[in-house]
């Protein structure tokens, strides 16, 4: 006889093989064990410690995957934490979240700074959480015992990032880590900003939205990413395109793909669901490098994502105290850029992909079982056998204001403030677990996949 299994869940609607249908869900051990036709639960062999029927207009998703949260702990943990973060994921419906380099202090450049971030994230996350190493022009030459400590990749800038503690890598920088990480076996995960065109349209600041966006074109993104591709062309590196915020760029990613270059991209939620043309002056909590965009854009970016030259949607979730990110009475030179969006990412991207025609199977699909796949995390963001029962309870058609000061995240301060979105996030379970966000953490430490 089998064992009890921990859960078994009833949904009418479940999301198994990117389609939604009905299904019972049983869980054992913290892993799905199967996946059945749906039926009532019933029966006298039925025997879980915890049995659950969904409502009819609920539906079952797997828990997202996140691939790049700033958690900023140590070192700037008044910006946010990992219990503050964890938190938001989890309310959000995300279950697994990869943490950048920066802007913790130490950066995770080197292993003892991994140890460091690593022992102050495992008590405190209510989610999975996993990390990014950094490359720098100090790091590089160095980068395999980060590697072998199973961190996800590596990540640079080709402009200045904004913190002392992390510099950009110049050209020959960039052939460098590319170089590393493809005898690594790795990927470089690349803010893609040129700093010469950069300096080419500086501005000094100031209220105005349109003028800080001219001061952030096109061109810097597609120039750095030209470079990146010509890079992996040279060294047979992967690379992949953080927080591609200008539609120019895809034609040339695009091209990429075409020739079989192992590059990815991924896109975020302000990107897809706010524009320039609704941002006003003054307003630093849409402050963000590389930009918001007009509509335009935006509706290429939507469109990059349905041709599948986008692969994710991620957070990239990067808050700061309500003092940097206002600093200076709006003036976009000066405010900390940084867009705080964890907790609302499936909420926000649904409502506009809802409006758009986009069906949501796709939308979950692009924010769980691909950051997943990009992850090499093949147990995560998909209801199967085998896969770990990290779930969420997700009422479509709930319509809602996002309010900042009712979100998880430690400073109150959202671009998200005040929009439209739709959607709710009823319940969700780490591991077969229920997560309970006042009571005891449970997420785990993860490492990237041996294989």
């Amino acid at each position: 006889m089998s064992a009890p299994l921990d859960l078994l869940v009833h949904a009418t609607s479940a999301l198994v093989d990117g389609v939604f249908r009905p299904a019972t869900i049983s869980v054992r051990d913290g892993v799905i064990v199967d996946v059945e036709p749906l039926h009532d639960g019933t029966g006298e062999w039925i025997d879980a410690a915890e049995i659950v029927t969904l409502d009819a207009d609920t539906v079952l998703v797997p828990g997202l995957v996140d691939s790049h949260v700033h958690v900023n702990e140590p070192g700037r943990t008044e910006w946010e934490g990992f219990a503050s973060a964890t938190r938001a994921a989890a309310s959000g419906g995300v279950t697994t979240i990869v943490d950048m380099p920066l802007n913790s202090i130490p950066a995770t450049v080197d292993v003892d700074a991994l140890d460091t971030k690593q022992d102050v994230a495992r008590p405190q996350s209510f989610v999975d959480v996993g990390f990014w190493g950094g490359a720098i022009p100090a790091s590089l030459g160095s980068l395999a015992p980060l590697h072998d400590r199973g961190v996800f990749g590596f990540k640079a800038f080709l402009a200045p990032s904004g913190v002392n503690e992390f510099p950009h890598l110049d050209s020959a920088g960039l052939d460098e880590a590319l170089a590393e990480v493809a005898a690594l076996g790795s990927v470089l995960i690349v803010h893609a900003e040129d700093p010469d065109e950069l300096a080419r349209h500086e501005k000094h600041g100031g209220r105005d939205y349109r003028a800080f966006e001219a001061s952030r074109p096109d061109s810097v993104e597609t120039v750095a990413i030209d470079r990146v591709i010509a890079g992996v062309r040279r060294t047979g590196a992967r690379a992949h395109i953080l927080h591609l915020s200008s539609g120019a760029a895809l034609p040339a990613l695009a091209a990429a793909r075409a020739d079989g270059l192992p590059i990815t991209v991924e896109t975020c939620p302000h990107y897809l669901c706010l524009t320039a043309e609704e941002i006003p002056d003054g307003a630093t909590q849409f402050k963000c490098c590389p930009p918001i965009r007009d509509s335009a854009n935006r509706d290429a970016l939507w469109q990059g994502l349905t041709d599948g030259v986008i692969d994710i949607i991620v957070s990239d979730h990067s808050p700061s105290t309500r003092e940097l990110k206002f600093a200076h009475d709006g003036d976009f030179g000066v405010a900390w850029g940084g867009i705080a969006g964890l907790q609302v990412g499936l909420t926000a991207v649904w409502a506009e992909a809802h409006r758009r025609g986009i069906s949501l199977e796709r939308v979950v699909e692009w924010m769980s079982r691909g950051p997943a796949d990009f992850l090499g995390l093949p147990a995560k963001g998909r209801i199967a056998i085998g896969a770990d029962a990290d779930l969420a309870v997700f009422l479509p058609t709930w319509a809602s204001t996002v309010d900042a000061t009712r979100l998880e995240h430690k400073n109150p301060v959202s671009a998200f403030d005040g929009a439209g979105v739709l959607g709710r996030v009823d319940d969700v379970w780490l591991r077969g677990h229920r997560i309970d966000i006042d009571g005891l953490p449970s997420g785990a430490l993860l490492e990237r996949p041996a294989s």
